[in-house]
């Protein structure tokens, strides 16, 4: 069974690359709500940083701050060691992608990447060339230079919005849920483009989004918000097998939760009569934890004995997921559900008796 690790703060991975940007104890408060609430923070140099959390958890805030179109109220936020509060955002070696793209409709193509190249000046051939290479970096061929983007399908804009962000050549891209308005093909698609142009740019990406999917995918870290504090930062393996608490792991994916309780040393769960749980000897402190299961570790048995924990329950439904399928399976008052691959199908119908189980060290152990 796996014990959940503690919270990820800002202490630096021996090897790891140095921050680029550090926040220290950033807290925003508009009158009596607040927002972000003293978070510490290291980015990474050339790393794919994530933040992820619901609606309201202050992500956004805390993106507007780094980018500079906020100031925190207290705390420092420094890049390369130098504090950075109230510098405007067009004084930072940063670029911010907004959801919206915001490009400019009555221009090309070509010239809304060139757009920051005109801004300083560059020389119309070498802002042209500048252009054509970026449109090759993002994926769109160089007939598209002349085009006016609003001819665009939605995932050329999306490139066409990168292509200008990396044309300002800073050091840090920010992007605020940039893919939300994408169909979900295309969205994976653009999933994948942004890690190659992340790993083939060199660049630092903090990206935020409420899709845990989108930041599995991409990153190298994933910081996990709520109610304005990140209570987990640690690579997405870290994320997925170690949640720091109940809420993250839920957060993460569909899990199965089983609220455990000891009572004179035998460890029972919460709304399932009769289940004896086995947990590990890290347990034998507590008193009271959450154990989580995740669907594909749950599996059919024959019956008890075939895993170390075993339910009986009735099979409710099942989901075609491609290659996987979802087995919906109630005991009592509780539902819990299963995936395992086609290969793996249970051959039994809806309705149908069966005895489920997993084994202690396939289950997770956050605080209760």
């Amino acid at each position: 069974m796996t014990i959940a690790a503690t919270p990820a703060g800002s202490a630096m991975v021996p090897g790891a690359a140095p921050p680029i940007l550090q926040l220290v104890g950033v807290r925003k408060a508009f009158g009596d709500f607040v927002a972000v609430d003293r978070i510490d923070l290291d980015i990474r140099d050339g790393e794919f940083l994530t933040i992820v959390g619901p609606s309201g958890s202050g992500k956004t805030t805390l993106l507007r701050m780094l980018a500079g179109m906020e100031s925190p109220t207290s705390g420092d936020i420094t890049l390369r060691g130098q504090r950075i509060n109230e510098l405007p955002s067009n004084r930072r070696p940063t670029c911010l992608v907004f959801q919206s793209l915001a490009l400019f409709p009555h221009k090309s193509v070509g010239e809304n990447i060139e757009f920051p190249l005109k801004v300083k000046r560059i020389a119309p051939p070498a802002r042209r060339a500048r252009a054509l290479e970026l449109l090759r970096m993002v994926r769109l061929p160089e007939s598209h230079y002349g085009k006016n983007v609003m001819t665009c399908s939605g995932g050329e804009r999306q490139r066409v919005a990168l292509a200008r962000a990396l044309a300002y050549d800073p050091e840090i891209l920010f992007f605020d849920e940039p893919l939300s308005a994408l169909d979900y093909k295309l969205r994976k698609t653009m999933e994948k483009e942004l890690k190659d142009l992340h790993r083939e740019s060199g660049k630092t990406f903090v990206y935020i989004t409420h899709s845990l999917e989108e930041a599995m995918v991409m990153s190298d870290r994933i910081g996990v918000m709520r109610d304005g504090r990140l209570v987990q930062v640690g690579t997405p393996e870290d994320i997925y097998t170690r949640p720091a608490d109940k809420f993250v792991s839920e957060f993460v994916g569909e899990v199965n939760v089983v609220d455990a309780v000891r009572r004179d040393g035998v460890w029972s769960a919460e709304g399932i009569d009769g289940l004896r749980l086995v947990v590990p000897p890290a347990l034998s402190a507590a008193d009271k934890a959450a154990v989580v299961i995740r669907p594909e570790f749950l599996r059919f048995v024959s019956g008890p004995g075939g895993a170390d924990n075993c339910l009986s329950g009735v099979v409710f439904n099942e989901y075609a997921l491609g290659s996987r399928i979802q087995y919906q399976v109630r005991v009592g008052e509780k539902t819990f559900l299963l995936e395992l691959s086609r290969a793996s199908a249970w051959r039994g119908e809806a309705g149908a008796p069966a005895t489920i189980g997993w084994d202690a060290d396939d289950a997770i152990v956050v605080g209760a």
